[in-house]
């Protein structure tokens, strides 16, 4: 897969999830994360199989990257992405989703000074050393960790691997600052957005038909109720995949 042309992309951040569906709280901070560390671009890249979640139901894939395609329109540096597509991952072998092998590949697509970025909650962050090669990945990019009600981001250190853990005296200086930067890793944390939105209260909402406008974006409000996405248990048709 290639991506989309742009000589002068200096800042790129990968921004993964299972967007199921993409809501108002994901945007809140991608622009929050695009203003505050200059990006020039951000790829939202929904999840295909996300291992720690392997039981847990996920609508179908290509509902989700549409969603997503909606939700970012009329936004030039917001990028839906195919990257964990169901055919690239089986492609490659595995059967799931996994976040390292995904930096790797989009690092190697960039041109080699472009620096590359990842974007995560705190309600995830909080368990990043158990996916898979954590120590591998929080070195194949700079990590933006954004605040979520409920998980403070005094976790942060002590959510790294061991081996990556910051002294006392820099655990310190990450939470004056915002940021740390040693043992092959750097994170920046981003405070302030605290635009929470649930999946419970978007499926509530979906099944009373009112009230979805405040929590997803409209486009993708529109497709929610036109298919019919959280009416109940049984996954909806899923639409054929675009085109590469």
């Amino acid at each position: 897969m290639s991506l989309p042309s742009h000589p002068t992309l200096e800042r790129v951040a990968f921004y993964g999830g299972t967007f199921d569906p993409v809501h108002l709280g994901h945007l809140a901070v991608a622009r929050a994360a695009i203003e505050r560390f200059q990006l020039d671009r951000i790829y939202f890249v929904p999840a295909f199989v996300q291992p720690l979640k392997v039981k847990q139901r996920v609508t179908h894939f290509y509902h989700r990257y549409a969603m997503l395609a909606l939700a970012l329109q009329g936004e030039p540096r917001f990028v839906p992405s195919l990257l964990e597509a169901p055919e690239s991952i089986r492609a490659s072998g595995a059967q799931a989703s996994y976040t390292v092998d995904t930096l790797h590949r989009l690092r190697n697509l960039l041109p080699s000074t472009t620096r590359l970025f990842c974007i995560l909650g705190m309600d995830a962050f909080q368990h990043i050393a158990k996916w898979r090669q954590p120590v591998e990945l929080l070195k194949a990019a700079e990590f933006i960790v954004a605040s979520r009600p409920g998980f403070p981001l005094d976790g942060v250190a002590m959510a790294l691997p061991e081996s990556l853990r910051p002294t006392l005296a820099a655990t310190r200086r990450l939470h004056k600052s915002g940021a740390f930067a040693g043992k092959g890793i750097s994170i920046h944390l981003l405070e302030g957005v605290y635009n929470d939105v649930s999946a419970t209260a978007i499926r509530r909402a979906a099944r009373n038909g009112h009230g979805l406008e405040r929590l997803v974006p409209p486009p993708v409000a529109e497709y929610i109720q036109r298919v019919g996405l959280y009416d109940g248990p049984a996954e909806a048709g899923a639409p054929e995949p675009p085109h590469q």
